[in-house]
């Protein structure tokens, strides 16, 4: 059986395109005792409030006809952010090279978080370019999140 996030995402993927966006990232979660559905969107430029709305009123017709969530939940759609969550293969491949920051499960050398630029990733390990002589590798286990960072 489908996840949830992965049927939304089907349902969506043609209107994201329909607007020139990309779907960057689809999220059901609970938070505060309220179900969120959230629609994360990329374009290049810059995704803007029109692109949130036109996207929102079509999906969320298409949802009410599927109906592929009980219960009630909000429905929200953004821009992904320049900061966004790197989370699949693909997301690391594009932009190797680029600031980011990984935060760890677990201290490592006193500290959980660690800022660098991301100079490579194998099997869900994440090789960060600190500055320092020897880049830092971090395992797929020990990663709570790998998120872009944007750096003035």
């Amino acid at each position: 059986m489908k996840k949830v996030t992965e049927i939304v995402a089907e349902l969506a993927a043609p209107v994201v395109s329909e607007y020139g966006c990309e779907l960057w990232d689809v999220e059901y979660v609970r938070e505060a005792g309220q179900w969120y559905l959230r629609l994360y969107l990329d374009k290049e430029g810059g995704v803007d409030i029109l692109d949130c709305e036109n996207v929102s009123r079509k999906v969320s017709d298409l949802l009410d006809e599927a109906d592929p969530i009980e219960g009630s939940y909000m429905f929200e759609v953004s821009s992904a952010g320049a900061e966004r969550q790197l989370k699949r293969p693909s997301d690391f491949e594009r932009f190797l090279g680029s600031p980011v920051l990984v935060k760890t499960y677990q201290n490592r050398d006193g500290r959980k978080e660690f800022a660098g630029t991301l100079a490579g990733y194998e099997d869900g390990a994440v090789v960060l370019d600190m500055g320092t002589a020897q880049p830092l590798r971090f395992e797929k286990t020990e990663i709570a999140l790998v998120r872009l960072r944007v750096v003035f």
